[in-house]
């Protein structure tokens, strides 16, 4: 069965996370983590997330959606999909890889593909904003408009919305996940043992060690 919002699809498929020591991607820690990528593989979940982002811009021009790799690829394709049934048109689902400087590009020839094209972009998570800002810059830098921003889940709306991105926003749902640098953990103060199943723990610790 079909869930009505996107927090009832990411705690189905048991992506919400609590009640542990968690290293987010931009390098904070929180006790919540949103691992969607245990959602990816339930497809009929994937495609209704595609769904909602059509819904919610099926009323603009849109010739191309962009997401940043990985997760994203699967939001892009699933998007322009249900994107093409609404418009009854071609809409592509192309998607940006991050550089050894944290960039994200368009490879593959996918820059021809957004050149003078209109373009919308979604994203899984937005805790910084960062990865997506970047598809931004990638977008305008090869030539494309940017109708519109998008994600699955905002995890900070006080700080993260039309004007820190530059581009018309929105979220297909919030949830505030607070996070704390690694010196003002408290759970780090607690020696709470940090979740190397998911997240970014592992990577964390192992650079610590170094």
């Amino acid at each position: 069965m079909i869930k009505d919002s996107i927090l009832d699809i990411l705690k189905t498929t048991g992506a919400v996370i609590t009640d542990s020591h968690f290293v987010l991607t931009s390098g904070r820690h929180s006790g919540t983590y949103i691992n969607k990528d245990a959602m990816y593989p339930h497809t009929m979940y994937a495609s209704e997330v595609g769904r909602m982002f059509a819904e919610k811009t099926k009323d603009l021009s849109i010739d191309v959606v962009a997401a940043p790799a990985l997760g994203g690829i699967i939001l892009s394709q699933w998007t322009a999909y249900h994107l093409s049934k609404l418009k009854n048109k071609d809409i592509l689902g192309v998607y940006t890889e991050k550089t050894l400087e944290k960039s994200q590009i368009f490879t593959r020839g996918y820059d021809k593909l957004v050149r003078g094209k209109n373009v919308l972009i979604v994203e899984d998570l937005a805790a910084t904003g960062g990865s997506a800002r970047k598809v931004i810059e990638s977008v305008r830098e090869h030539g494309g408009n940017v109708v519109s921003v998008g994600v699955m889940v905002n995890r900070d709306p006080e700080h993260i919305n039309e004007q820190s991105m530059g581009a018309p926003f929105f979220a297909l749902g919030d949830l505030f996940v607070e996070s704390f640098t690694a010196e003002d953990c408290p759970l780090c103060k607690e020696n709470v043992p940090i979740n190397t199943d998911v997240g970014h723990g592992r990577k964390f610790l192992e650079e610590k060690q170094g």
